[in-house]
């Protein structure tokens, strides 16, 4: 198959895609036209059929893989499809997993890699806590490493939530042995659970988009109340200690605005909304700079509130 990736301006191509996204509009004319995203595990692509009457279109809808013909432009910065012909592919004709964007990392080598963390918590309850879910739950096992860490924006990519999550700990590994404010086994345990909730709150691939759990409770509150049947599960958990853990969840966002229920209270929660921002910022850096191969100026970016370029050397 031809990947998305590799696409340039001039191309004209046939090829099967997952139909990511549909939506009908129409043109200033008030002509009727459709707005497809295609997707492959490269990435993404705008998609433009300009006559969806045309007896080259099939009827098709979203999630479906299709047979795309058309020709491949340069619109606003950004490559575009302008399609002529879809057909509806047939299973056979091609392979699911050629669509899901994946990980470029080992998924087994990082969740050996995580599991090291749980076992350097010395807190009895922390530990037997984390591994409720992380070394017990099969189905959650599954799961937390096939799953993104996000819709879009970062780490939107099966294996995604681990790279994140692994990634998260070791920032806070660094933090620890720099303050020695931080008690490092609430700090791992809160690390590693801090996105558990995304498990519930984005559907699997090939979807990837927001449960109504997610949509109507988010993963913030998800997590806390999957930390609380973790917690149940253990006779006599310290009451204080679960709402310290409780409280690093609730407030890893940061900020009220940001969707953090609290804002940090402890140092503990402060480390990690941090170690948590660093990441996400700086794998979001990696995905605009991977999908704009220039050295360029690529202009103003409104989650960084800054025009952006890559470095010269």
């Amino acid at each position: 198959m031809l990947y998305i990736k590799d696409l340039r301006d001039g191309d004209t191509i046939r090829t099967i895609y997952l139909c990511k996204g549909k939506r009908s509009a129409e043109t200033r004319n008030g002509k009727p036209y459709d707005n497809l995203i295609l997707q492959d595990k490269t990435g993404t692509l705008d998609g433009k059929v300009w006559d969806p009457n045309s007896q080259g279109i099939c009827d098709y809808s979203e999630k479906d893989f299709i047979e795309v013909f058309g020709d491949v432009i340069t619109y606003n910065g950004n490559l575009q499809l302008n399609i002529k012909q879809i057909r509806i592919a047939q299973e056979g004709e091609y392979n699911p997993a050629d669509y899901m964007p994946t990980t470029e990392k080992s998924v087994d080598s990082m969740y050996k890699e995580l599991l090291t963390y749980v076992g350097k918590i010395d807190n009895e309850w922390l530990r037997q806590a984390v591994e409720y879910y992380f070394v017990k739950d099969e189905g959650f096992i599954k799961s937390f490493q096939g799953h993104s860490a996000a819709k879009t924006v970062h780490h939107g990519f099966a294996g995604g939530l681990l790279e994140h999550t692994l990634s998260v700990v070791k920032f806070c590994e660094y933090m620890v042995g720099a303050y020695p404010i931080l008690n490092k086994d609430l700090l791992y345990a809160s690390a590693i659970c801090h996105d558990i909730g995304k498990t519930r709150e984005l559907s699997n691939f090939p979807d990837n988009d927001y449960t109504d759990e997610g949509q109507l409770i988010g993963h913030i509150v998800i997590g806390v109340e999957m930390l609380n049947e973790a917690i149940r599960s253990i006779p006599d958990f310290p009451e204080r200690l679960a709402n310290e853990w409780k409280h690093c969840i609730l407030a890893h966002h940061g900020e009220l605005e940001y969707g953090s229920p609290k804002k940090p209270a402890l140092a503990e929660a402060m480390a990690l909304n941090l170690a948590d921002n660093a990441d996400a910022k700086m794998q979001t850096l990696t995905e605009i700079f991977k999908a704009k191969d220039t050295k360029d100026w690529l202009g103003y970016n409104r989650l960084f509130e800054s025009n952006l370029r890559k470095t010269t050397c």
